[in-house]
């Protein structure tokens, strides 16, 4: 019986043991990988942003946002951008749900006038040499959404060429930009009667 209890008290601790070692190197490890993380996020607003906004730093203004137009049921994060703390733009978090091997997320950019200042793809999983010309790296065709608005579009416009579009698709690859088109269009459409809300503080 002896023997028992010592083997239990012995497992117990090593387990105690054990948990107290994960959440010590959780702790340690989880502000540089928040730090990378807002990193990243600054070096993206750089490729989404004309330099002149970026005078204050729109993570520090960042919300989270619940809209099935933008993709998912859960909340988003979006960044109101402010110069000389007035908003010039916003940066959206969107997400395809609708990509050919799963969701798409991207960063859309667009200003007060609702014109799209750049879209970028943030993670997706389509196929290599097909889907992923989605990626700025890969291809350009992420940047034929610069300068459209609502304004200057209409809803027909916002699919691929061969349907009546405005936008290109890849060759042997459909579903994704259409994936991508659509859920850049229905940001920037909650975007249009949202506008107010997005910016205030």
């Amino acid at each position: 019986m002896r023997s028992t209890l010592q083997s239990g008290l012995t497992l117990s601790l090593g387990a105690l043991a054990a948990m107290l070692a994960l959440a010590a190197t959780s702790m340690i490890t989880r502000e540089p990988i928040e730090r990378s993380k807002a990193q990243t996020t600054r070096v993206q607003f750089e490729a989404l942003l004309p330099a002149d906004m970026l005078e204050q730093d729109p993570l520090a203004s960042m919300k989270w946002v619940t809209a099935s137009e933008l993709g998912t049921s859960e909340a988003v994060p979006v960044y109101p951008v402010f110069k000389q703390d007035k908003p010039v733009a916003v940066v959206l978090s969107v997400v395809a749900p609708d990509g050919y091997n799963g969701s798409i997320h991207l960063l859309v950019s667009v200003d007060t006038e609702g014109t799209i200042l750049g879209v970028r793809v943030t993670d997706h999983r389509e196929t290599p040499g097909l889907g992923d010309d989605i990626e700025h790296r890969r291809s350009d065709w992420i940047n034929s959404f610069a300068g459209r608005s609502l304004q200057s579009t209409t809803a027909g416009d916002w699919t691929v060429v061969r349907q009546g579009g405005q936008f290109d698709s890849f060759t042997g690859a459909t579903v994704t930009p259409k994936a991508v088109i659509n859920a850049v269009y229905r940001a920037l459409s909650w975007y249009s009667t949202n506008q107010e809300a997005v910016f205030e503080r």
